[in-house]
């Protein structure tokens, strides 16, 4: 029997930790947005039109990048404070891709490193399957 791949990600419109959950402790590997308050004070100058579209087209990277990660993974838990996860399930749900990968999105706080884990470690044992032998 394979065992499933679960990937947790805190994430909000500027940052992603993804945190993959199994037996090792892993480093959190954090996938960042480029586009800043400095993009937009300089685009916003120009036009708010054009600071509008460079935010959207900025925010679809960041999105594809998180997305490229998730296609390694069986099961998905998308949590943080803001509706970015709700964006990035939105966009997974579009694409044929992500259609096999079980992907649940939950509302959290902001949360420290340790928070982040403790949750993914939780969320993941909650839905374990034990096998026993008779």
């Amino acid at each position: 029997m394979k065992t499933k791949k679960k990937l947790g990600i805190w994430m909000d419109h500027s940052n992603a930790c993804l945190i993959e959950f199994s037996s090792e402790i892993k480093e959190t590997e954090t996938i960042s947005s480029n586009y800043t308050f400095q993009d937009k004070g300089e685009t916003l100058e120009r036009s708010e039109n054009i600071m509008h579209n460079k935010e959207q087209h900025k925010q679809n990277t960041y999105f594809k990048n998180i997305a490229n990660v998730i296609r390694g993974f069986d099961e998905i838990i998308l949590f943080g404070p803001t509706n970015a996860k709700m964006e990035l399930h939105n966009l997974l749900k579009e694409n044929h891709l992500y259609d096999s990968i079980k992907i649940e999105v939950q509302n959290t706080d902001k949360m420290s490193d340790k928070d982040q884990h403790t949750f993914v470690r939780n969320h993941f044992k909650k839905f374990a399957v034990y096998n026993f032998e008779l």
